[in-house]
């Protein structure tokens, strides 16, 4: 989803998990990237060097400010930004390290709804008409059924 939407890789907390890797891997080379996935053993330290390095940090909560008063901040504008989504109880230290907590809403809701509706509105729904390199694979939009076309090596249709 987050590929879908406009996001150009993920950091998931944790150890290596090789098949996850190669389930992402089978996925771009199919539907074309660039896209990738790094696992981190310390997701504050991450955080935080991004933060010094290399741009923003913006957590998706239900306890930040309203993602409509986000937006309009002119920092916020064209910054390289790490978006934090957590589950159940995020520690403290990623409320305070975070540049800006954002909600989506103010309710209990899935992290996974919440990062589409922040990069479709940091995108401005330009996700939408986004295409991959070296996709093998696009679909045709059709009213009924599935069309898929299918490339080879060369992006020529088979």
């Amino acid at each position: 989803m987050a590929r879908a939407f406009g996001a150009d890789g993920i950091y998931i907390a944790g150890v290596q998990d090789k098949p996850l890797k190669n389930s992402i891997g089978k996925m771009v080379d199919a539907w074309g990237g660039p896209f990738w996935l790094e696992f981190t053993a310390s997701p504050l330290s991450l955080l935080k060097s991004w933060k010094k390095e290399r741009g923003r940090v913006v957590h998706l909560t239900m306890y930040g400010l309203p993602i409509k008063d986000v937006l309009n901040d002119p920092t916020f504008k064209d910054a390289n930004i790490l978006v934090v989504v957590g589950g159940e109880k995020v520690p403290w230290e990623y409320y305070k390290e975070s540049d800006l907590n954002v909600a989506i809403g103010n309710q209990p809701h899935s992290e996974v709804a919440a990062l589409a509706i922040f990069l479709d509105r940091i995108e401005a729904g330009s996700w939408e008409s986004k295409s991959f390199q070296d996709a093998h694979l696009n679909i045709l939009p059709s009213k009924k059924g599935k069309t898929v076309k299918q490339f080879d090596q060369k992006k020529k249709a088979i």
